[in-house]
């Protein structure tokens, strides 16, 4: 008895792609949003936090998070009153406002990212060498993907 080969698979289309993409990052953002709430915090609260790695300029901010100046103004002001951010004046532009984490930003950061249990679950599926693949082809997506600012 002779084994018949099964077909073998097609590679998805670039729609089949896209869907799964926009489904992941939907799944994740929901997770992200869970999180950032049980730390008091709004996604875009969280997401304006995130960004923060070093100084940056309310006008970028507005870039990175796809708003008007005007809404990251009262995203910083709710953020500074929890003493989750500060702001400074940037040394080569008084002018400009840089927005900083406070080391209690950044460690709320990183729980609401420590707590996002089914990003993790779903992560913790796939084995080392899987996730070392998934990361490079992401990588090598993400320069196209990334807005530029």
């Amino acid at each position: 008895m002779t084994a018949t080969a099964s077909p073998a698979p097609t590679a998805p289309t670039k729609a089949q792609l896209l869907e799964l993409v926009a489904a992941l990052g939907t799944a994740q953002w929901q997770d992200f949003a869970a999180a950032a709430a049980r730390h008091g915090l709004t996604s875009v609260q969280a997401k304006l936090l995130a960004q923060l790695k070093g100084p940056v300029p309310m006008r970028k901010l507005a870039t990175l998070l796809v708003c008007d100046a005007s809404n990251v103004t009262g995203i910083v002001d709710r953020l500074e009153a929890r003493g989750l951010v500060r702001r400074e004046p940037d040394p080569a532009d008084r002018r400009v406002k840089n927005v900083v984490a406070t080391d209690e930003g950044h460690e709320t950061i990183r729980r609401v990212r420590a707590e996002m249990q089914a990003t993790h679950s779903a992560l913790d599926t796939l084995d080392e060498q899987e996730r070392t693949t998934l990361y490079g082809l992401l990588e090598r997506l993400r320069p196209g993907m990334e807005h530029r600012g």
